[in-house]
């Protein structure tokens, strides 16, 4: 049964990443959290969304943004070790406490559309990029800012996604050197490459019948359905 969800989970999160370019992480990790625990969650969704980012990025590296990039990048290296060492400190109720809460927060922020005068030029990259690297490394979900600053930035679409890309190859990264490779059999591996593959299929073949806000509000509310979840099971916990 846990293969099957696991699958399921990994399936999901590829399509809804294909569909919209971001979101493999916002919609599987509060899930994944509740399957394999917070630790193992974290770098599975570091290793699959960084994987996805490779292959997005090959179609669309041409119009990343080094000036931007750059100052992120660098942001989140240096807080991506703060991040995984918050994950080995903290007992499972409070990691899934703080994981459920960033997520709601992010989506929630996402969600308003929230303008931040500080998030523009190359200091609201360095803060988006520092947020972004402890909150990947912490909770394996680091696209929330980045997605605040292009929307700050007055980024489009085409844009954006690129560059996101770009982003989730590094950061994730960072976020698997400091934290380790996912601890899967043979098995879970095949069916977690299968999972992807088929989830990429299905998210381009919606992706020219669903509108993108569409797409993008679904993702939102899948990721805030999984944080709130995640929040009342480790306040269970307690």
């Amino acid at each position: 049964m846990t293969d099957v969800l696991l699958t399921g989970i990994v399936l999901l999160g590829s399509c809804v990443q294909w569909l919209t370019g971001m979101g493999f992480a916002l919609v599987t990790v509060p899930a994944l959290m509740l399957l394999l625990g917070p630790a193992g969650a974290v770098v599975l969704a570091n290793c699959v969304s960084g994987a996805i980012c490779v292959v997005g990025l090959a179609g669309g590296w041409r119009r990343v943004r080094p000036g931007a990039m750059v100052p992120l990048c660098l942001a989140a290296a240096c807080t991506v070790p703060a991040g995984a060492w918050l994950t080995r400190q903290l007992p499972q109720p409070v990691l899934l406490l703080v994981m459920g809460a960033l997520v709601t927060v992010a989506v929630l922020l996402v969600l308003r559309g929230a303008r931040v005068p500080a998030l523009r030029g190359t200091r609201g990259a360095v803060a988006a990029g520092a947020v972004g690297g402890f909150m990947n490394s912490a909770a394996g979900v680091g696209g929330p800012p980045i997605s605040l600053y292009a929307l700050n930035a007055g980024w489009t679409v085409r844009e954006f996604v690129p560059n996101a890309q770009f982003y989730g190859v590094v950061v994730n990264a960072f976020s698997l050197a400091a934290n380790g490779l996912p601890q899967l059999t043979g098995a879970r591996w095949g069916w977690v490459v299968a999972a992807m593959t088929v989830g990429a299929v299905a998210g381009r073949a919606l992706a020219e019948r669903i509108p993108e806000k569409q797409a993008r509000l679904l993702v939102l509310t899948l990721a805030l359905t999984g944080g709130v979840t995640a929040l009342g099971k480790g306040v269970w916990g307690l």
